[in-house]
């Protein structure tokens, strides 16, 4: 099973994920969306001698994976079976900040794609569940055999993004109990039509039902927000998406924590006091390269964002009073970067 697991999945963009996390010698790095551990396995790798990773994920079956994958790094990877929405939650019960990097990745992993009996592959034959995690109370069943056909449309189109949502949801309530993915699969192709371009017919309707179910894009917001306040100096933000809603989310967020001014446009003198946490590192989306698509045809929707921590100038201020308290910004010990840079930032604000 170990290497089935580990065969069956490929990490995405993974050299330039290892790249955009800036992964250094004796760092600490949160992997939220661990799978099967080959993003893990490369930070572990590349943050050597003394690397850190926390490895987060939902689904058990990926936390069963991912430790026997990684047993051989001992007490230097923590895995924990939760959601990343109680990121903040679960790095101060494990003592684990500030970090160097945080990476979600956000796709579906083979280990769930390839006949795990949930339902996510519209493939194989499974019950409709789409839970990520089996102690969650809502299946995709619930959702498809119980609410009401305006219901079941609205999640269609503004999860799945589906231009057929209103005759999708139509024939669901008239073909219902469907109880299997095939089953489900089968009515949806009714509708749509055969196989067209490189998406089965289904795909659209099975993405939301499973971001309904697992609440992913509320999920996602909350945890960006718990991720940038979890990093250190010049700590790494990357995310990996699949879809135009999961992205639209993360470069809002981006966009709006790296600017000093968050005022609506019509507002002529800013009043919003933000101030800018973050530094974009890649102004343009990273893709996968057409070599990798080839190999691995599942990463052709990725886009990887990056940003970085940068530090307030109150944060600046707090920091130099610290320093100066200890000690550390003396003439004698100034080689120290953040030192540096904290004694020459503070002189330059404006008190």
């Amino acid at each position: 099973m170990e290497m089935l697991a580990s065969s069956l999945h490929i990490p995405v963009m993974l050299s330039e994920t290892i790249e955009s996390l800036s992964v250094k010698a004796g760092g600490r790095y949160i992997d939220c969306t661990i799978g099967s551990g080959g993003h893990a396995a490369a930070i572990m790798q590349q943050s050597a001698p003394g690397g850190q990773v926390l490895g987060i994920d939902a689904d058990p079956e990926a936390i069963k994976f991912a430790k026997k994958r990684l047993r051989d790094y001992g007490s230097s990877i923590l895995i924990c079976n939760n959601n990343f929405v109680n990121l903040e939650t679960i790095c101060l019960n494990n003592n684990f900040k500030p970090v160097n990097g945080i990476l979600f990745d956000l796709g579906l992993s083979s280990l769930q794609l390839n006949g795990n009996g949930r339902g996510f592959s519209f493939q194989t034959e499974s019950p409709l569940d789409m839970r990520f995690n089996p102690k969650q109370s809502i299946t995709a069943a619930n959702i498809v055999n119980t609410l009401t056909e305006v219901e079941l449309a609205e999640i269609i189109r503004d999860y799945g993004q589906e231009s057929n949502y209103r005759r999708i949801a139509s024939y669901i309530a008239k073909e219902r109990p469907i109880k299997t993915s095939l089953e489900l699969a089968k009515v949806v192709e009714r509708v749509v039509g055969s196989r067209r371009g490189k998406i089965h017919p289904a795909t659209k309707t099975f993405q939301a039902l499973r971001i309904a179910v697992n609440n992913e894009l509320e999920n996602l917001e909350l945890a960006l927000k718990q991720a940038v306040d979890l990093l250190g100096f010049e700590g790494r933000l990357v995310v990996i998406s699949y879809h135009s809603l999961e992205d639209r989310i993360v470069k809002r967020y981006f966009k709006r924590e790296s600017s000093d001014c968050i005022c609506p446009a019509k507002v002529m003198n800013c009043n919003c006091n933000h101030t800018a946490r973050l530094k974009l590192i890649n102004k343009r989306v990273t893709t996968p390269s057409v070599e990798e698509v080839k190999a691995n045809p599942r990463s052709r929707s990725a886009k990887l964002r990056v940003v970085e921590r940068v530090v307030t100038n109150e944060e600046w201020l707090e920091t130099a009073g610290r320093l100066c308290f200890l000690g550390k910004v003396d003439a004698g010990i100034r080689s120290d970067k953040l030192a540096q840079k904290v004694t020459k930032k503070a002189s330059l604000v404006n008190y």
